[in-house]
């Protein structure tokens, strides 16, 4: 009866048969439990054997011949008879993702073994309830074990004949794939380096490069800032001692300066600063400014005329009572010109300046050029700086250098007192072109300290008549310029 109900159901009613016959029905079951939970991975590479051979007959042999050879022989099991799958109609085409297709096969035989476990007991019910279960449950072990395996790397199927490997091959995301370096660089095994740098650039030697440029900037910067400074001038203070009995400002002390030398400096787009003493007899107020502190922090010196320097500045006996000089503003113009010379900044010395210049360096000047001197012409009047004489600039004189193709020239001349004997280290710069008194001096060992003897502030610049002192004016400058550093 067994055999008579196989033969039967091998149409396409063979699903319902197996479901009502217990034995082959379990034993199917069994089968594709077995299959995948012992045997795992084991079964499907024979079953891509087998199907591949199939393949390979159906192409070779006819199509009737291919249809006998895949349907089930009289000695096919039962299942082999029931399943509706005939090998025939199977696909040739090998799946390109074999965890997938055994993922799908277990799920099915997993449903299967459900709905036959869900099923109505056939005759031998009892019997085959539990193998039922049993097989469910071998099924449900078979997907937990499958899932195990999905999780683990997927195998890349060979990529068929006629198809590049980057098209038929699976994307590994997970991969890192850095782009590959030029072939002079494997070889050496470098790293990558900017065309632009050197091969002998090293770490430290680019830092160090960096931190170059850098300062070289930096100082750039400071240096334009301390070049473009406005030049800082310091100008002498004229001195206005107290009327004795007097009230109001004839009873002070008074500093001040003359208008047209400061005009004169500003003329050159110079910031012009009154130095007042710094004496501390008599003071409401000390303090500890010295005037040092002027010589430090201003670029040049200009001292001024006024009155006359006192003869025990430079060891002389006052031939006249009415001209005893000004012994304060002596020492305190005497102590400025030796601060600036020390620190190396130019000094320039108008009329009374030019006399104190020569005392500093141990010269004697003439108290009265009238008295001393009789045969001498006139070198002041009540014209005041509307009196003028010539003077000329001896061999060897700078004076020739700052005006050029000239040896002869029209001042102003507004003293009584006169260079008598030139100090140490003096040159001579400029005389008298009547009488030979000498007119300007220049202090040897120092950039620029120079003396004249008259008022160049009262010279028009650019005039016909009157020398223009303005090259006088820019030299001093210059150098004040490139020595305040």
């Amino acid at each position: 009866m067994s055999e008579n109900k196989t033969s039967n159901d091998a149409g396409p009613a063979g699903s319902s048969a197996g479901t009502h016959a217990g034995e082959p029905c379990r034993s199917g079951a069994d089968s594709a439990a077995s299959g995948v939970s012992q045997d795992g991975a084991q079964q499907r590479p024979a079953a891509a054997s087998t199907a591949g051979a199939a393949s390979q007959a159906n192409r070779t042999a006819p199509p009737e011949a291919a249809v006998q050879a895949s349907a089930p022989g009289p000695k096919a099991s039962a299942s082999e008879r029931a399943s509706t799958d005939a090998p025939s109609s199977a696909s040739n085409v090998e799946p390109l993702y074999p965890p997938q297709a055994r993922r799908d096969d277990t799920r099915e035989s997993a449903q299967d073994a459900t709905v036959r476990a869900k099923a109505p007991p056939s005759v031998d019910a009892k019997t085959s309830l539990a193998e039922n279960l049993e097989a469910a449950t071998e099924a449900e072990a078979a997907i937990a074990g499958t899932q195990t395996v999905i999780e683990e790397p997927a195998t890349v199927s060979p990529a068929p004949k006629g198809f590049t490997p980057e098209i038929s091959t699976a994307a590994d995301f997970g991969a890192l794939n850095p782009p590959q370096m030029p072939p002079h660089q494997q070889q050496a095994g470098a790293q990558a380096q900017h065309a632009y740098m050197k091969q002998s650039d090293s770490a430290w030697s680019v830092f160090g490069s960096v931190i170059t440029a850098r300062a070289r900037q930096i100082f750039d910067r400071a240096g334009q800032r301390m070049t473009q400074r406005t030049l800082r001038i310091g100008v002498s203070a004229r001195i206005f001692h107290p009327e004795p009995g007097a009230k109001g400002l004839r009873g002070k002390t008074l500093q001040y300066l003359e208008e047209s030398i400061a005009h004169w400096v500003m003329s050159r787009d110079v910031l012009v600063f009154m130095i007042p003493t710094v004496g501390h007899q008599g003071m409401l107020h000390t303090s500890n400014i010295r005037l040092r502190d002027y010589a430090k922090h201003l670029d040049g010196l200009l001292l001024q005329g006024g009155a006359d320097v006192s003869p025990q500045s430079y060891e002389e006996v006052t031939t006249r009572p009415e001209w005893p000089g000004d012994r304060v503003r002596d020492m305190y113009e005497l102590e400025l010109l030796h601060e600036f010379i020390e620190s190396g900044k130019p000094v320039l010395g108008v009329c009374r300046g030019c006399q104190l210049i020569n005392v500093a360096f141990g010269g004697t000047l003439y108290g009265d050029i009238a008295t001393d001197v009789p045969t001498a012409g006139i070198h002041v009047n009540e014209q005041y700086d509307q009196h003028r004489h010539s003077i000329r600039f001896p061999d060897g004189s700078t004076l020739v250098n700052m005006f050029p193709n000239q040896r002869d020239a029209l001042v102003n001349s507004i003293h009584h007192q006169a260079v008598r004997t030139l100090g140490r280290d003096l040159n001579i710069e400029a005389v008298s072109a009547e009488d030979g008194i000498i007119e300007a001096v220049r202090y040897r060992k120092a950039p620029f300290v120079v003396g004249v003897q008259w008022h160049p502030e009262f010279h028009r610049a650019g005039g016909d008549e009157l020398l223009d002192c303005t090259p006088l004016l820019d030299t001093f400058l210059r150098v004040a310029r490139e020595t305040r550093f």
